[in-house]
């Protein structure tokens, strides 16, 4: 709304402080010349209500936040109605304030400075639609990095021979010295793209695929996924160190200490095909040297390659070829053991299949952008009750039109068909609790909005709503 002009919408909050007037980034409607007469500009403020209301749920759902009103995200967190999963938050709180306290640089003042920046971004609709599903990522990455400031007095012993016993028991043979016995230039080349290379690019590739592709609230899914399958590998490796192969070859099985610094092993011919010694210094500098079990470069890749492979079928092979060559990879640079990629992929499956069953919105035939979607569906639909879901229709709610003999069969909980959640935070603890539990079917259509995105359909007494009609 411009300065000029004092009229206001049915939809405005009075309540609102005079410097939060203009809250929303000018991607809206444009307001109503002052020039013209009053009852014009009524009746087209009229028009744009009703033009608004019959928006299509497909703007609704695949549509992101503008608002830069702290006041809206205020508004949302007093109308979200908490539950036991919201203790993630909790959790992650205190993951990161562990980490600001364990880590000794950056300085006091460093640290202040970017909490307060990320409260501020989480205050903000248009960035904490962003950065409440990173939070998992940016607790891994914290977390992570305070590794090297803990004390090695209170960290467990290294296992220097479990991991190449586990290997000669399983497979017979350790598959890592087998593979990296012979080198050559070529190989090493194609050992360190997958590795090296298209490894540290593919979460933003993929996050940028599941945003463009996916159904709305893929991404979020998907990130959370991603953070929290890193977060249980990094603690992993800090409750149960182990050596890599690299150890072995230089060491032997000679009892490790926390004092030794990380090899680039292969990836060291790398630097000198190269001229510099990026790799060396990176690895050196690691903060979990020990960290071979589980490999969270496999845990990447797997979870990638799930995640693809659900939104682009016919392309799974391409992508477990990937997923083996990156095996192959981490094997023949001598950085990880056979037995650790697979814990790697255990990890990632876990949390493919956990997400996949609750939250993770369905493809739908025939949809190939996100900006196709009419609803969202959520979980494995039984295959008889698919052939009785008909088409989602109308803007004010979620239809299911089935037979009585199917409602008899199949009954549908007024909890499965709770309202949409939002694009980005789809995945969250509001939508992780009332998704899709049955075998029932979820279509979900937004109308208002909640702390955690959830969309919750209110009538004219302003109070909830859920849809339910046949």
């Amino acid at each position: 709304m411009l300065a000029t002009d004092f009229t206001l919408d049915h939809d405005e909050d009075f309540t609102r402080p005079f410097f939060f007037a203009q809250t929303k980034l000018p991607l809206s409607w444009p307001s109503l010349p002052a020039i013209l007469p009053h009852r014009i500009r009524r009746k087209l403020r009229h028009a744009r209500a009703e033009i608004r209301a019959r928006q299509s749920p497909t703007t609704s759902i695949a549509s992101l936040h503008t608002s830069i009103n702290p006041a809206d995200t205020l508004r949302a967190l007093r109308r979200h109605r908490w539950r036991a999963d919201d203790a993630q938050y909790l959790l992650l709180a205190t993951v990161g304030i562990f980490s600001l306290c364990v880590i000794q640089t950056p300085g006091p003042a460093l640290k202040t400075l970017t909490t307060l920046l990320l409260l501020t971004g989480l205050l903000l609709p248009l960035t904490q639609q962003f950065l409440l599903p990173a939070l998992p990522v940016l607790a891994w990455l914290t977390f992570f990095y305070s590794c090297q400031f803990l004390p090695a007095t209170y960290r467990p012993q290294i296992w220097v021979r479990l991991l190449p016993a586990m290997e000669n028991m399983l497979y017979g043979a350790n598959l890592s010295t087998l593979l990296s016995a012979h080198k050559s230039t070529p190989l090493d080349l194609l050992a360190w793209l997958p590795y090296g290379a298209i490894h540290y690019a593919s979460p933003v590739f993929v996050s940028a695929i599941t945003f463009l592709f996916g159904p709305p609230g893929t991404l979020p899914v998907w990130a959370r996924s991603f953070g929290y399958m890193c977060l249980t590998g990094v603690v992993i490796q800090l409750c149960f160190p182990c050596s890599p192969p690299w150890y072995e070859t230089k060491y032997g099985l000679a009892p490790a200490n926390y004092s030794i610094h990380g090899e680039a092993a292969g990836l060291a011919a790398i630097d000198r095909l190269l001229g510099n010694d990026f790799y060396t210094a990176k690895f050196a500098a690691s903060p979990v040297v020990f960290g071979a079990f589980p490999s969270l470069h496999s845990a990447w890749a797997t979870l990638e390659m799930l995640f693809m492979s659900s939104l682009f079928p016919r392309w799974r092979p391409v992508f477990v070829f990937y997923l083996m060559w990156l095996w192959w990879s981490t094997m023949y640079l001598s950085h990880h053991y056979a037995v650790d990629l697979v814990a790697g992929s255990l990890i990632s499956g876990i949390a493919y299949f956990l997400a996949r069953g609750t939250v993770l919105p369905r493809v739908q035939r025939g949809k190939m952008f996100r900006w196709d979607y009419e609803f969202i569906e959520f979980g494995e639909a039984p295959e008889d009750l698919e052939d009785h879901l008909e088409a989602f229709n109308g803007y004010d709610g979620a239809y299911y039109h089935r037979s009585e003999r199917d409602l008899d069969e199949y009954p549908l909980p007024l909890d499965t068909l709770r309202g949409d959640c939002d694009e980005w935070t789809l995945g969250s603890s509001s939508c992780m609790s009332g998704s899709s539990r049955a075998a029932s079917v979820g279509l979900r259509s937004p109308v208002v909005e909640d702390w955690d995105g959830e969309t919750l359909g209110s009538g004219s007494d302003g109070e909830e709503q859920r849809y339910h009609k046949i």
